[in-house]
């Protein structure tokens, strides 16, 4: 370097490096900030978007009252809650009515009937679920039903179907009242609906032993395995004019497939899991559907959804309400005695037997049994012994005690199996009464001047139900099965 070059300026090199790095920070906050604004206008894009598409679900929805008592909506977390909590008996109602956005299935006149009804049983501990069809023929002791917007109506002797041109909460009243068993929620869905379902599923899958073709009902379809549309599932659901006999009872065998066919879709695709799939297969279902106040939230149904998925596919069954029937009418039905032990079975939340399943435990209800009345309420031993013929018992004989009894008693003879039908048989008649060893053949309940007072007892471990003949299609069953 020549002695007369200038030296550099250490320091004023360092500001010079300063202010590059200064400027660069500078930039890579700018950058940051511009990052942080555009992630944050995504996140509210994303919020808004499911905000907007929570807000479309809920307007498609109707609600009506399940009871008088539940008019009004519940908060948001009692919709959240409304499908976790014990098990959960929901009623299913498909409605004929023909005030539709067009014409394709008449002329809508304002009524409507439920062309489809299923008890949907959700287990306690999320094992399985129990889908009771209940025929729209049977006859039945309709209930009072309340004026909540679709007019009042007087008790009287019907048909179960046309409680619900009164609401679904008239049909609510209708099927407690067939089954003791409590309903915590409905679902009604029209024929539109249906269809938009099956559709969002992109069709679902059936198979049938022979071509069936309607006119009435619009269907034609050939014999064999295929992919059916809506219109054709419902159609296929809804045929009576195809079958032998053309009965309601007959046309349930092709409701159960379709209801097999929709679940083993859905699971298949991961409707009830995938967040986008099930908000088009909600938007679809819930475009005609009406739900009690509970289920009104999206929450409650998206819950309802999970807890479905969660249950297997071979825990899932569909079976016809056992019937016979009806005296005097043979075109119509009413429940047999197996069904009160399908609807104990579930009022229990206990699994129901069917006939020909040897791997279940059932308890021994095998000896006979004697209820003999000495109380002096007339009928006692009718009442009481058709209650343990609902639960399985073998009840010979109805009748009336030697004398009076001020106390009722249980007696039994020595035999294993009737000590264990006699204690089966108080445990699940609620009374604590013990056994006692006597000289008799089987059981007799004696029952005495204390029956009616004596304390009811709730099991805490409920008994298995006898096994039971029924019509049914396990979910996992392959569709060509017959």
């Amino acid at each position: 370097m020549s002695p007369n070059e200038d030296i550099p300026d250490d320091d004023a090199s360092i500001d010079s490096r300063s202010e590059i790095s200064a400027r660069g920070a500078h930039r890579r906050r700018i950058r940051r900030r511009r990052a942080a604004v555009i992630a944050g206008a995504l996140t509210v894009a994303l919020v808004g978007a499911a905000a907007v598409a929570v807000a479309r679900l809920d307007a498609n929805v109707s609600t009506a009252p399940i009871r008088p008592s539940s008019s009004s909506a519940p908060t948001g977390d009692e919709q959240a809650d409304a499908a976790d909590d014990g098990d959960l008996n929901v009623l299913l109602l498909g409605s004929d009515s023909r005030d539709l956005s067009d014409e394709t299935f008449g002329v809508g006149d304002g009524t409507k009937r439920s062309d489809a009804m299923v008890l949907a049983h959700f287990a306690a501990d999320r094992s399985r679920i129990d889908a009771i069809q209940l025929p729209r023929d049977t006859l039945v002791d309709l209930p009072v039903c309340d004026d909540l917007g679709d007019g009042a109506r007087s008790a009287g002797r019907g048909m179960l179907n046309s409680a619900l041109n009164n609401g679904p909460a008239c049909s609510v009243a209708a099927v407690e009242a067939l089954t003791g068993v409590r309903i915590d929620h409905f679902m009604e869905l029209d024929f539109e609906g249906f269809e938009r379902m099956v559709d969002a599923l992109g069709g679902v899958d059936v198979c049938l032993p022979e071509p069936l073709s309607d006119g009435h009902a619009q269907l034609d379809l050939p014999a064999g395995p295929q992919i059916v549309d809506g219109a054709q599932a419902l159609a296929l659901a809804r045929t009576r004019h195809a079958l032998a006999d053309g009965s309601d009872i007959s046309r349930l065998g092709h409701q159960q497939m379709v209801m097999s066919a929709i679940v083993q879709e859905a699971t298949r695709t991961d409707v009830l899991t995938n967040p986008v799939k099930l908000y088009s297969f909600l938007d679809a279902a819930t475009s005609s559907t009406t739900v009690d106040p509970g289920l009104a939230g999206i929450p409650s149904l998206i819950s309802l959804a999970t807890r479905a998925a969660q249950v297997p596919l071979s825990q899932i069954v569909f079976l016809t309400m056992p019937w016979e029937p009806a005296p005097g009418d043979a075109n119509r039905v009413v429940a047999s005695a197996d069904a009160g032990v399908v609807f104990r079975a579930v009022a229990d939340d206990v699994p129901i037997i069917l006939a020909g399943d040897d791997t279940a435990a059932v308890p021994d209800r095998s000896a006979p049994i004697a209820v003999l009345n000495g109380s002096g309420v007339a009928g006692l031993a009718a009442s009481v012994g058709d209650e343990a013929a609902a639960l399985g018992y073998t009840v010979a004989v109805r009748g009336n005690a030697d004398a009076a009894l001020d106390v009722t008693r249980l007696v039994a003879d020595a035999g294993v199996e009737s000590q264990e039908t006699a204690a089966n048989l108080a445990l699940e008649l609620g009374v604590p009464l013990s056994v006692e060893v006597g000289e008799t053949h089987g059981v007799q309940l004696l029952l005495g001047a204390d029956y009616e007072e004596l304390p009811r007892e709730t099991a805490e471990e409920p008994l298995p139900s006898r096994p039971i003949e029924a019509t049914s299609r396990g979910a996992d069953v392959d569709l060509c099965a017959a």
